[in-house]
């Protein structure tokens, strides 16, 4: 079957999907976009999340039917996410990545808008890409993925989260190696920045 979908903004077409292929398998061998981690095909590591018309869905137990005519979100698609979000979306094409910048993600051959090494020149980090960096919340990296798109889309619906808050919105992602703090730092440090940014956008 071919399955139609947005993905990071950008409409995508995969041909030849079989029926019970994952939309992990699909991001990953068809469209190539290795972000999201494949370890337990199972939903609960959280490795793979993505956002599924805004919502932190495993893409493991989605199939890749499901996503028909809806938009998705990887890793590599936060930072012109947030770039869009905070310039109050991209109609028109006033804010985000022009056309052209997004076909220069495209590892030349192949469907894929990024690929292992495949990053743009004039790509930035989202907010919360760089609060993980300068917190040092990274480790083996293998978790990362999920978890950025987890705790961009908790800063996105609560500004200011609780630690429980974070703790609850990052439940479903598992990390071996940090203990977790680093990252609660990393989310904490992220808020921060982001309540701080909020005056000087109305200015």
């Amino acid at each position: 079957m071919r399955v139609n979908f947005t993905v990071n903004g950008r409409k995508q077409e995969a041909d030849d999907v079989w029926e019970g292929e994952s939309l992990l398998y699909v991001l990953r061998e068809r469209m190539g976009l290795p972000g999201s981690k494949n370890a337990c095909e199972q939903g609960e590591c959280g490795s793979c999340t993505v956002r599924l018309d805004g919502v932190p869905v495993c893409s493991c137990l989605v199939a890749a039917g499901q996503v028909e005519g809806r938009e998705v979100v990887t890793v590599e698609g936060l930072a012109d996410f947030a770039k869009n979000r905070s310039c109050g979306g991209h109609e028109g094409g006033a804010c985000g990545t022009s056309l052209q910048e997004a076909q220069g993600w495209s590892a030349k051959g192949t469907d894929s808008q990024t690929g292992e090494g495949g990053i743009s020149p004039h790509a930035t980090l989202a907010p919360i890409q760089q609060a993980f960096i300068d917190a040092g919340a990274v480790q083996c990296g293998f978790c990362t993925p999920g978890l950025l798109v987890a705790s961009d889309e908790l800063l996105e619906r609560n500004p200011n989260p609780s630690d429980a808050d974070i703790r609850e919105a990052l439940s479903g992602n598992l990390c071996r190696c940090t203990g977790y703090e680093k990252i609660m730092d990393a989310v904490r440090l992220a808020a921060a920045r982001q309540s701080e940014a909020v005056p000087s956008q109305g200015a």
